[in-house]
Parts: C-alpha cells; sequence; structure tokens
C-alpha cells in the first residue's frame, strides 16, 4: 500500500488545500494510506477528523516576533516535535511527505527529507511561507499559484499548479435560484457578498457600518452581509434597529457555495484560498487585505490581481473611508464588472488538487528513495 503523509495548517488557508489533496489521491489510487500531522491544539486537529482522515499534533509553536521567555518554550517544544516526527516517519514509513505550510510541516518535513523520504511542498501565496522557503532546498517539487516563484524557490523544482479549492464549489454556478431562496433574496436585485471570514473582519464590519445607510438608498442592490461570530453580538446589540430592510446580517454563512451563487459582488480578504475560489467562479471582487498576516502576504495576493485587472484592492486602513464608494461605483458599472470577472476566471485552475495528486502519484511509482 502506497503511504502519503500530509504536514502543517494552523488557518483554513492552509488546512483545505492540504484535505483537497488528500481527497484527490484517495479518487485517483484507492490503494493509498494517508496520514496528517498537525499543530497541537490548531484548527486541524478537529478539521481533518471532521473529514474522515486521521492526524498526529505535534508540539510545535511559533517563535514571538519580540524578545520573550516564551521563545525558550517555543525552542523545547520544537525540540519535542522533531524527535515525535522522527518516531513518526520511522513508524508509518511514508512514500512521500506533503507540506502545505504552517508550524507542523517544518519538523515533519526536514526528518522526511533527511531521512531519504521524497518531499513535496504546496504553497498557496504569492509570497512564499517562512517554512515553505526553509524547506525549499530539501524539496523533490514545489508546487505553487502564482507567477514569479523562482524569487523564493529553485526554478527547476516548481511547477505551477493553482491552489485546490473546495470541488462543492463547482456547482455554485448553476445554484442561482437555489441561493436567492435559501437566503430570502430578490431575484431581480444585483447581490452583493460582504465577508471577512468565519471569525469576521474588524475593518470590514467597521466600513458597513459606517455605510449602511447609504447602502438603505440602493434600492435595487441587497447585501449578504457575514459579520463574523467574533463580531456578531456587539453588532448586533449596536445595530439593533438601524439594519436596512436589504441587507442580510448573519455571524456565519452555512453555504457559502449559495451565497457565492447569488453574488454579482464579492468584498473578500485577500487570502489564498479565497482568491482561488473566486477565480473558480469569476465573480468580481473588492479585496481588502488583512495587515495582520506574515509579511503582508494577503497584499501581494491582491496586487497579483490587481495587476491583471482581475480584482479592486483597498487597503485595510482606508476601507471605512471608502468601501461604500468603491461598491457603488462598481455596482453601477456593468462593464467594469464584465472585465473584472472575465479576468479573474482567465486564472482559474480547475484541478488543481489532481494535478497535485497526480505529481505525488508519479514520485511514489517512480521508485524514489524510501527509508
Amino acid at each position: 500500500m502506497k503511504k502519503v503523509i500530509i504536514s502543517g495548517g494552523g488557518t483554513g488557508g492552509h488546512i483545505f488545500p492540504a484535505l483537497s489533496i488528500a481527497n484527490a489521491l484517495r479518487r485517483l489510487d484507492k490503494d493509498i494510506d494517508i496520514l496528517f500531522v498537525g499543530a497541537e491544539g490548531k484548527m486541524e486537529m478537529e478539521k481533518v477528523p471532521e473529514a474522515g482522515y486521521r492526524i498526529v499534533g505535534l508540539p510545535v509553536r511559533g517563535l514571538q516576533r519580540k524578545l520573550t521567555l516564551n521563545n525558550l518554550k517555543v525552542a523545547w517544544n520544537l525540540w519535542r516535535s522533531l524527535r515525535k516526527a522522527k518516531r513518526i516517519v520511522k513508524e508509518f514509513k511514508p512514500d512521500v511527505v506533503v507540506g502545505v505550510g504552517g508550524y507542523a510541516s517544518g519538523p515533519i518535513g526536514r526528518v522526511a527529507a533527511n531521512a531519504g523520504v521524497p518531499l513535496v511542498l504546496q504553497e498557496q501565496n504569492s509570497y512564499a511561507g517562512v517554512t515553505n522557503k526553509l524547506l525549499a532546498k530539501k524539496a523533490e517539487k514545489i508546487c505553487v499559484a502564482y507567477e514569479g516563484m523562482e524569487r523564493f524557490f529553485p526554478k527547476e523544482k516548481i511547477i505551477f499548479t493553482g491552489n485546490p479549492v473546495r470541488k462543492d464549489l463547482l456547482n455554485a454556478l448553476g445554484e442561482r435560484e437555489e441561493g436567492i431562496v435559501f437566503y430570502g433574496l430578490n431575484p431581480k436585485k444585483k447581490t452583493v457578498l460582504v465577508t471577512g471570514g468565519s471569525l469576521g473582519a474588524g475593518s470590514i464590519n467597521k466600513a458597513m457600518v459606517r455605510w449602511l445607510e447609504r447602502i438603505a438608498g440602493w434600492e435595487d442592490v441587497q447585501v449578504i452581509w457575514q459579520c463574523g461570530s467574533y463580531y456578531h453580538k456587539q453588532l448586533e446589540a449596536e445595530l439593533k434597529e438601524r439594519l436596512p430592510e436589504n441587507v442580510k446580517f448573519m455571524p456565519f454563512l452555512k453555504r457559502m457555495d449559495l451565497a457565492y451563487a447569488c453574488a454579482d459582488l464579492v468584498v473578500a480578504r485577500a487570502g489564498a484560498g479565497t482568491i482561488s475560489e473566486l477565480c473558480l467562479l469569476g465573480k468580481a471582487v473588492v479585496l481588502v487585505p488583512s495587515p495582520n498576516v506574515a509579511e503582508d502576504h494577503q497584499t501581494k495576493n491582491a496586487m497579483a490581481l490587481v495587476h491583471k485587472q482581475a480584482a479592486v484592492m483597498v487597503k485595510d486602513n482606508e476601507v471605512v473611508e471608502r468601501l461604500g464608494d468603491v461598491m457603488e461605483d462598481l455596482l453601477k458599472n456593468d462593464t467594469e464588472r464584465k472585465v473584472l470577472s472575465d479576468h479573474i476566471l482567465a486564472l482559474a485552475m480547475k484541478d488543481s488538487d489532481e494535478i497535485i495528486a497526480n505529481e505525488i502519484l508519479k514520485i511514489i511509482n517512480s521508485g524514489q528513495a524510501k527509508i
């Protein structure tokens, strides 16, 4: 039986591509055993078992950017993680290890490569993560979603694969009528989807509050506003009777595919996974990059689209003042929305998960080194 370890996580941007790759491997080859390795206490420890896969946790944690005694604990946990990673690799005997970024990718990737196990990396962002940069020299292949990644990785190892996305989204384009009913919308109105993710985005929420009165006057427009579970109670108390009839306000979206299906315009953060979904669906989008991410990589993700006329970007520190005007301009300009939609759709790669899975299987089938 073929054996693959998939390591990494910490955020949905790492976890969902990892699960997509695992699902593709299973579709392409039934004779495969997959083990996930994550970081203890992180969301992968819950999401991966929910998807039907085994996962082992490492006690690894990230370094604090400022000098602190906590970094001594980080070093101790790293040493423990390396020891546990050695035990995992020795006992599971993987044919290939796949690193998708995040804390857990480092120890397991390093141990595997040193043991002669082929290492495949998947980098979601246009600015490479620290873990993947550190492992690049040891990798057999590096799967990327953006051009110009030879800035970070050896050119001969790079494969342009795009980012894997959830397969259920492929059906979204044909689900508008179902989405209209599900969210109680008017089929004759244009729909804006505003989302800061499942937890929410404070700046986007502040912008929505700031522009609610203007939005109430948009007679031919309706808005689905996912404020995030973190902000919902506070905003609900603050807004009370102020919510316009044309705004559907909720903490999270149970059916993101249906929300996308309804949307004529999307306002969202610029995480790699979100962008890949928007490319696949060809949605006109206003990207508001989060400033609270490593190396400001969301701004770099967004600019990669802006340069191709595939998205509009509003800086996080400008969104409260500008968002309403930007949305209104785009809603009035069908031609510009069509240009954005066409250009972002041209960037889509529908079978990224299977492209990556096939590269993994090629390595296994070629009989490359195994411990």
